[in-house]
């Protein structure tokens, strides 16, 4: 498939190549003997929810670690708020929570936090903020190990928070939360880029395509859709994200 290719026919992002978040272009990636992407170009604007979605080995988890600049990568250029990715300006600008939980399980959720507060150098008083955010006022003191995995999921999305970063990159956040607990955090999410942070938000959860502001749609290292989630129902004449993203794949095979 053309990475290029969607742009026929799918809706356009605002232009916000002058400032955009992160600005992908030529990007080349092999994990091993598997080249994951050969040729990706994509932009993402500031202060709004990007939702990279797509099934599971589709590049995902890749493209988001390309992103905060922890991925080793073959050719093309990264930018992200107008410095290379990875770049040691970045670290403070930038959280990153990934699919597994990255925090210790030997330590308390409060230990934890207060932890990593001090390597941020950030006050106690945003660890408050952070627990009170992402619910667990009622585990601060349990041990990390004896969490749910929902729960962990939450400690390592609080510890993204810490110090208000510009930019939020977080790998399928939801995954084994309850119904209640993801609309919870969405709003969350949605508070969060309407006072002007950037959220990227990977799910191979279809319906979450709704909640976001821009979408990238991905299947085996391609970008098949840059979007919208209103231009991605009108233009696959759709009524639901999952019918749209299996119109677009059957399009791109004709």
């Amino acid at each position: 498939m053309n990475p290029r290719k969607n742009s026929e026919y799918m809706s356009p992002l605002p232009p916000t190549q002058n400032n955009p978040a992160v600005l992908i272009d030529s990007l080349r990636v092999n994990r091993g003997a598997t080249k994951v992407f050969t040729d990706l170009n994509l932009v993402i604007p500031r202060g709004n929810i990007t939702g990279v979605l797509g099934p599971s080995g589709s590049g995902k988890t890749t493209l988001l670690r390309a992103i905060v600049g922890v991925q080793r990568i073959q050719g093309g250029t990264v930018s992200v708020l107008g410095q290379p990715a990875g770049n040691a300006a970045l670290r403070h600008r930038i959280g990153y929570a990934t699919q597994e939980a990255s925090v210790y399980p030997d330590l308390t959720v409060i230990q934890n936090l207060h932890y990593f507060a001090h390597i941020l150098n950030v006050s106690r008083t945003d660890v408050d903020r952070v627990i009170e955010a992402v619910d667990l006022q009622g585990q601060i003191h349990q041990g990390v190990s004896s969490l749910s995995g929902g729960q962990r999921s939450r400690v390592s999305l609080a510890v993204a928070m810490l110090g208000n970063p510009d930019l939020l990159v977080l790998d399928e956040p939801t995954v084994g939360l309850d119904p209640v607990l993801r609309a919870d955090l969405w709003n969350l999410f949605r508070e969060l880029a309407s006072n002007g942070t950037t959220l990227i938000i990977s799910s191979h959860v279809m319906d979450e395509a709704m909640r976001c502001d821009h979408l990238l749609l991905l299947r085996n290292g391609c970008l098949v859709a840059q979007t919208t989630p209103a231009g991605l129902l009108t233009e696959t004449e759709q009524d639901n994200p999952e019918d749209a993203f299996l119109a677009l794949i059957r399009r791109e095979e004709r």
